[in-house]
Parts: C-alpha cells; structure tokens; sequence
C-alpha cells in the first residue's frame, strides 16, 4: 500500500485498458522503489502480450468513435482532463517525488507545465484546418482536409513521468487519434494517475490507454501492429534508432525527442551574476537528469576565474537530499547504474586532466545520490564533452573567439538545445544562424512551454512537439478534387 506522502485515489497497481483497471493474466508484478530511500512505493503488473493486443483492439475501436467525435467535444474532455489535474495539484506532484526521486519544488512545476499542455492542444484541436487550393479549372473544386492518423504508440521516460505523456497525448487526442501509453518502469505510478483522472474526465472507451510490463517486448508488438500508424518516443538516441528500426516495416509515422548535449555558452560582455543564475539552473534542475540541461559550459578566458568563483559558490550552497523534503534543491539518480555512470565519466575527464571539484561522494546522503561536482577544463577526447551525463555534474570549458566556441559546441552528434549569453546583438545574430540545435536560449534557460515547437536536429530526434505543429505529428493531409459537373 502507498506511503502517506502519496494519495490512495490516485494510487494504481493495475493497467488501464478500454476503460477497465487490469492485473497481469500470470500475477507478474514489477516493483517500484523510491530512489531516494529504496523503499517499495508499490508493484505494478508485467502484462502478457495478449494483453498488449487487447489494448489495440481497445484503441482501435475507441478510434473508430473518437475520430468522428466533435472536435468542440474532444476539446471539452481534454478541459475536464486539464481542471482535473489542477483539482489534484500537489497530490500529482508528492506522488511523482516518490516514485521519480526528484525535489518537491522541481515535481510541482512538472504538474503546471504537463496540465499546459492539455489545455493548449483542446484549444489548437479546434483549429485543425485544411486548405483551398487555387485550381486552374473554374469548374473545379481543390483543397485538403486534415484527418487523425489513427491509433498512437507513446513510449516515455522516466525523467519527466507526467509532462511526456501530456504533451503527446493531448496532441494525439486532440486530433482525433486514440492512444496506448507505455510509460518508464520506473516510473509507471504518474502514468496511472493520468489514466484515472483521464477516466474522470470521461475518456473511457479505449481512447487513452496505459500499459505496464517489459518495455523492449511491449515496443517490439507496437511497432509490429500495423493498426498503430504513429509511434512517438522520447528517450536514448539508442533505443530510438532500435524502434525507428522496427517501425520500418510497417511504416509508421515516427516523431521522436532522443539524447542531447546542449552547450551553454557565456561570452565576455555578459551580466556575469545573471550568466551564473542561468548556468545553474540550466545544469540542475531535475537533478541534471534532462535532455535540456546544460551539458557543457564554455566560459570565455577573459571572464573565465569570476565565474567559476561564483558558479563553484552557488554549487556548493545547493542542499543535496530526499526530494520529498521542500529544502531539497538536488535529489537521487533514478538508480544505481546512474550513479555509476556519471562516477565513470567523472573518473574519464579526471584521469585525462580535467580538474574536479566539490563535495565529496562520502557525503551523499543515500546509495542513488551524486554530488553535485564541477569539472573543469573539459577537452573534446573527455567522455563529458561527448556523451549526456544525466547528472549534477557541470563540465566546464574555456574559449578564446565565437568562431572557435561555435565549432566546439556543434562538435557533437546531437542537436537538441543550445544556450547563449551575450549582450551583443551582432554576436546573437551570428550564434543563431551558425549553432546547428533545434532550439536556442538567449540569456535564459526558460525555453519550454505548451506554445513552442520542441524537438531537435541530426540525433536529437524527429519531428516537433507542442506549438501549432505538435497536432500535425498525428494528422493526415488527404487532398480532394471536386470536378465540374455539366448543367442541363
């Protein structure tokens, strides 16, 4: 049974299928952990996979009723879904701290910026239009139509349980498209919490779906299902290529949101104290476990010792802990193997004459924590320079000139996000046209929102989600032709 921290009517060990809570035909159940205290949060089941396919009969079906549905209807139910989530604010927010690990403040945010979505796409799904085309016959009629995909496969990670999920769900729905939600074992509770408010908001017959279980065997038969026409996943470059692969076959519309390595760039005409604020924001929030967050900070030479003084102060005051308890700005790593990892690429750069510092990895207050950690003089043969880190570490590099910052920062396979602070206008203009990202920031992390178009370039992804183009990923244009017809 759940904690106190956490509320029972929110709290599901089953799956939600075609309206209906399901257990696991075998009794499998996989265990959830708190990553900050590694107790049991709760267990959820390991569906077979004719439970998989029962989803897509469920899915299909509600397809069938739901793409025909009134868009104003559709939008009313999103709105409810919205006013819902807002009614259970803080209980959302204290139930993805104990499952996801992250601080109280961070999770709470979560919850306003994932219900945006909701809101913006019952909107936008109003407006879904198509387009007269100019014809070159007056006794004819072109135009297009914009029409719902069909059923959406929507894999997310763990790093951000409820705002994955809304932020395509929403757009799928709002659309027109049902929906099958196979979310992060490690973080399958927030998921559920969406279906049973979803389930108050009146989506009930097979239009939202989540599924629980192996997620390699669950991807594998989504992707195999012809009867599911997109597939959107957010997660590893890695495991997108893998599901880009066994969509082929089928071909699927494919949007995907993968790894990134965003640099951070402080020039030497900038507001150092507001350079320093933006730095460590775009490097810790979520405890460093997001694709956004600042992966490698160059700082000029000229400016390079003030900020490092006043980054390694700030570093040093942040208050390492349980995310439950509302002082805590850094919490736990979602497990072990994280820890590890970034240890590993800390021990890389060190022994390749990066210099460490920080508090000591003794003082973690549990088994999944890290310290925050600052590693300068990060050169490009370093692990920290190329891979994500997903962790409170900041990899700190120098440069001397914008021409040779701007090739460092695009010397990366990902193209996810780039931050910039300058006060020069002329320097904006050039970073903007010459940084091959996505997306770029200008004197400031805040860069997300539901009205943006988020997604990346070269290995960064597919496609873009939120804004006026996140309702395309999941819409058909289908052209017609209305020939004249004689008069007699």
């Amino acid at each position: 049974m759940p904690d106190a921290f956490i509320e029972p009517a929110l709290f599901r060990e089953q799956a939600y299928i075609g309206g209906r809570w399901i257990r696991s035909r075998e009794g499998d159940m996989k265990t959830v952990e708190d990553p900050a205290t590694l107790e049991i949060v709760g267990k959820v089941p390991m569906l077979e996979s004719d439970a998989i396919g029962d989803a897509i009969d469920s899915a299909q079906g509600a397809f069938e009723q739901w793409s025909q549905t009134a868009a104003v209807e559709r939008a009313d139910r999103l709105m409810a879904w919205y006013r819902a989530m807002h009614d259970n604010h803080e209980a959302l927010a204290r139930l993805m701290t104990r499952e996801q690990g992250k601080p109280i403040a961070d999770a709470r945010g979560e919850v306003t910026y994932a219900a945006s979505f909701l809101r913006w796409f019952a909107e936008e799904g109003r407006r879904s239009l198509g387009a007269r085309i100019p014809s070159e016959n007056p006794d004819s009629a072109l135009g297009t139509v914009e029409e719902p995909i069909g059923i959406a496969a929507i894999i997310t990670p763990w790093n951000f349980p409820l705002a994955m999920i809304t932020r395509k769900a929403a757009a799928a729905l709002a659309a027109g498209c049902s929906v099958i939600i196979k979310p992060a074992m490690e973080t399958p509770f927030s998921a559920l919490a969406l279906a049973v408010l979803a389930e108050e908001a009146g989506l009930t017959n097979g239009e939202f779906n989540v599924v629980t279980g192996d997620s390699k065997s669950i991807a594998s038969q989504l992707c195999a299902e012809p009867r599911v026409r997109a597939l959107s996943f957010t997660g590893s470059t890695h495991v997108g290529q893998q599901l880009l692969k066994n969509s082929a076959d089928t071909v699927k519309h494919v949007s995907m949101e993968l790894g990134g390595n965003a640099p951070l760039i402080v020039c030497d005409d900038v507001d150092l104290e507001q350079a320093v604020d933006g730095a460590l924001a775009a490097k810790f929030q979520t405890s460093g476990q997001d694709c956004l967050a600042a992966n490698r900070i160059f700082v000029h030479r000229r400016i390079y010792d003030e900020f490092i003084k006043g980054f390694s102060e700030r570093m040093n005051a942040l208050i390492v802990g349980n995310g439950a308890e509302e002082k805590t700005d850094i919490g736990p790593l979602i497990h072990a193997g994280a820890v590890e990892k970034a240890q590993a690429m800390v021990d890389d750069a060190q022994g390749k004459g990066a210099k460490v510092t920080g508090r000591s990895q003794d003082d973690a207050p549990g088994a999944n924590f890290f310290m925050p950690t600052l590693v300068e003089w990060i050169t490009p043969e370093m692990r920290l320079f190329r891979e994500e880190v997903f962790a409170p570490v900041a990899s700190i590099c120098v440069f001397d000139d914008d021409d040779s910052v701007i090739k460092a920062a695009n010397d990366t396979e990902y193209g996810l996000a780039a931050y910039i602070f300058t006060n020069n206008d002329a320097r904006i203009r050039k970073f903007l046209r010459r940084l091959d990202y996505g997306m770029v920031g200008i004197n400031t992390m805040d860069i997300t929102g539901p009205h943006v178009p988020f997604g990346g370039v070269k290995q960064s992804g597919l496609g873009r989600e939120g804004g006026h183009v996140g309702l395309k990923e999941y819409l058909e244009t289908k052209y017609y032709c209305i020939g004249g017809v004689p008069v007699h």
